[in-house]
């Protein structure tokens, strides 16, 4: 009989079995490092070598100290027996505080950054090294965002385990009596009573990387519907949109009113630069869900790429005459989650989705329609229940409060199979679809041929069905390989003598420079560059923008996502390819219409 966790189900629920003493090791002398490490390294081993049983009854087995980030206290307890003088390594983690805490989530909350702070303070631990996000942590009434060494998490744990005493401890601000006595048994009532549901890794997030409007349909909507996504807002959670693209200007794409805001969530204090994109993935993203350039606006500049007769690959420009978003009028809001190197944490992405929520009013007043998130981490199944990491657990919250949410599949669907004449062969895999692509209600989005769907059927590389516990995903496929789209680092606006113009964070047009033979006195001709690229993260926007377009016609659907869902699943194109790699089959944006 399967339980609630085991078969992916798992409520919010503090029902988590007590962590004793005897599960764990001496494991080194730092305090850092803590006084004893959770080591599965039975479940590890087994996992890990393939001529080993590849499932022990003790992956069920669930703890407040997420498992892997168990296994990476457990790698640091190894290189510390090593070298016991290594500094401790820190972890950047999601705290989830308990929703069943019996004094409600605020004193919950209340407990561990005062129990974090008190800690930290007792074993003269730098507060600058070590501590609570305080920035990113006030976007969420759900979440702690903390660096922390495994000692002083271990301890946490240990401390929140012992809630009888709790209140002596808040009043007296002393953890004299609680470290006295680390043998007393955690009774099912005082789960219930303990403020930290789990702590997970803040797992590092990474992106899931022209004649594709007609094999959505898009354009034949625009023609026969004008469903051109007019007042429509889509929230891109990317690495930002360069603002200086021509793309976004026909439009005003990225012109928006308070309280509708450009953020970036990779810096901690300030406003960062989310209408900047160095890493060069969010731009292309946004191009593919709305604006449009023609040739009357400026010069349109394509760079593919091909392979020559040597094997030797080659980049081929030419000037194009009209490239279009899905929803070209749709407006987009720039949530940076990734840095110019393309890096991140899972936390970005949570705070964003949690201040989508707050300028929405919880759902009162739906500002934002949708969101697109090309971008996750890898899954593995021992971790948790499928779909049930914070991040899953978020897009969920957040699609029950009337937003549309599309995540890109990944492109781990491919990998090395272990065969007993040839050893390693490639081979298309299955469970391997990223987180947040696992929530339930999302739209999750894999990858086919950008014009020849039907001949090639789903991209070898996108990530394939079902998920951990059983589900059809991907939902759905659009179109994600060798998409042309915009090209970030586009010229900026150049001022009368010659300077660089301040750029406004809330809007982008008249932003591209002339060209240097422009004559004296004429208006600067826009140049537009647009390149190719491939993934899972091309195909999500391909189905962000179609939707925007879908909302801006049949309006009544605006804050029911899961029937939109519904809508686009009922009206997708069979490719007659498997469900666990196609879903539902090809977005079809006038079907949809149609449909209703």
């Amino acid at each position: 009989m399967a339980t609630e966790e085991s078969s992916g189900k798992s409520s919010r629920k503090s029902t988590r079995k007590s962590t004793d003493k005897a599960d764990y090791k001496p494991a080194g002398t730092g305090y850092g490092l803590g006084p004893y490490i959770k080591t599965p390294k039975k479940v590890k081993e087994e996992q890990t070598d393939p001529n080993k049983k590849p499932f022990t009854p003790e992956v069920l087995d669930r703890t407040v100290i997420a498992i892997p980030l168990l296994n990476l206290f457990e790698a640091e307890a190894k290189k510390n027996q090593e070298n016991p003088d290594l500094e401790p390594e820190l972890y950047k983690v999601i705290i989830d505080v308990n929703l069943e805490y019996l004094q409600g989530r605020s004193k919950a909350r209340d407990w561990v950054r005062g129990m974090i702070k008190h800690i930290i303070s007792k074993h003269n631990v730098d507060p600058q090294k070590q501590g609570i996000n305080e920035e990113k942590s006030k976007l969420s009434q759900q979440y702690f965002f903390a660096t922390l060494s495994a000692g002083i998490i271990q301890e946490l744990v240990e401390l929140d385990k012992i809630s009888d005493q709790r209140n002596d401890v808040a009043e007296a601000g002393t953890l004299d009596k609680l470290n006295a006595d680390k043998n007393l048994e955690t009774s099912t009532a005082q789960v219930h009573n303990q403020a930290i549901y789990r702590i997970w890794p803040d797992f590092p997030i990474k992106p899931l990387v022209l004649k594709t409007i007609s094999t959505v349909k898009a354009n034949a909507a625009h023609n026969s519907f004008g469903a051109w996504g007019e007042e429509i807002v889509w929230a891109v959670l990317d690495s930002g949109i360069d603002a200086h693209h021509p793309h976004f200007s026909k439009y005003h794409n990225l012109e928006i009113e308070n309280p509708l805001i450009h953020r970036d969530f990779t810096v901690l204090s300030g406003t960062g630069e989310p209408l900047v994109d160095v890493f060069k993935h969010g731009t292309h993203v946004a191009g593919i869900i709305a604006g449009r350039m023609t040739e009357e606006d400026g010069e349109i500049t394509t760079e593919t790429r091909y392979r020559d007769e040597t094997g030797e690959i080659k980049n081929i420009t030419r000037n194009e005459k009209t490239i279009s978003g899905m929803a070209p009028r749709c407006k987009l809001i720039s949530m940076k989650v990734l840095d110019d190197n393309g890096q991140g944490e899972a936390s970005n992405l949570i705070a964003a989705l949690e201040a989508i929520q707050e300028i929405n009013g919880e759902g009162r007043r739906i500002r934002i329609h949708g969101v697109n998130m090309s971008v996750g981490y890898d899954f593995e199944p021992e971790w948790f229940a499928c779909g049930q990491s914070p991040l899953c657990v978020e897009v969920n919250r957040l699609v029950k409060s009337g937003v549309v949410v599309v995540v890109a599949a990944g492109n781990t669907g491919y990998g090395y199979a272990q065969d007993a004449f040839k050893g390693a062969v490639t081979a298309g895999l299955g469970l391997t679809i990223n987180d947040p692509g696992n929530a339930e209600l999302a739209i999750t989005v894999g990858s086919t041929h950008r014009d020849s769907p039907h001949i090639y059927g789903v991209s070898y590389f996108s990530s394939k069905g079902p998920t951990g516990d059983g589900r059809i995903k991907p939902d759905v496929v659009a179109p994600g390989e060798k998409i042309i789209s915009c090209a970030s680092g586009g010229r900026p606006v150049m001022g009368n003598n010659g300077a660089i113009a301040a750029s406004d964070t809330t809007k982008a047009s008249a932003n591209v420079a002339a060209d240097s033979a422009t004559p004296a006195g004429e208006k600067p001709r826009p140049i537009g560059k647009y390149i190719e690229d491939s993934g899972t993260s091309m195909a999500a926007p391909h189905v962000s923008g179609v939707v925007a377009a879908f909302l801006s016609v049949r309006r009544e659907f605006i804050g029911q996502p899961e029937e939109v869902k519904k809508i686009f699943l009922l009206t997708a194109t069979d490719l007659k390819r498997d469900q666990y790699f196609q879903g539902h089959g090809l977005v079809d944006l006038m079907r949809a219409i149609q449909s209703v």
